[in-house]
């Protein structure tokens, strides 16, 4: 997997966030450096955990989809005297 990473759009709404987290929640003002550098820690540290539950989660999903066309099929079959 190769790192995570941000378009400057995508990281100055997370910085905003972050800063804004602190403020409100921990009483604490943080800089742009201080909550970019959180991301990045939290990114590199953490990140693999959230991205592969994204993966698991996408592929029941998509295990579910196959499922249900495999069930679609079947049900087009029409009745002949050979059974499988």
């Amino acid at each position: 997997m190769s790192d995570i990473k941000f378009s400057n759009e995508e990281k100055e709404i997370i910085v905003k966030r972050v800063k804004m987290y602190f403020n409100e929640e921990l009483d604490q003002d943080i800089g742009r450096f201080d909550a970019e550098f959180l991301i990045d820690f939290f990114a590199n540290e953490i990140g693999s955990y959230f991205y592969n539950r994204g993966l698991y989660d996408a592929q029941a999903i998509i295990s579910q989809k196959v499922e249900d066309l495999a069930e679609s099929v079947y049900e087009l079959e029409k009745p002949t005297e050979f059974s499988r």
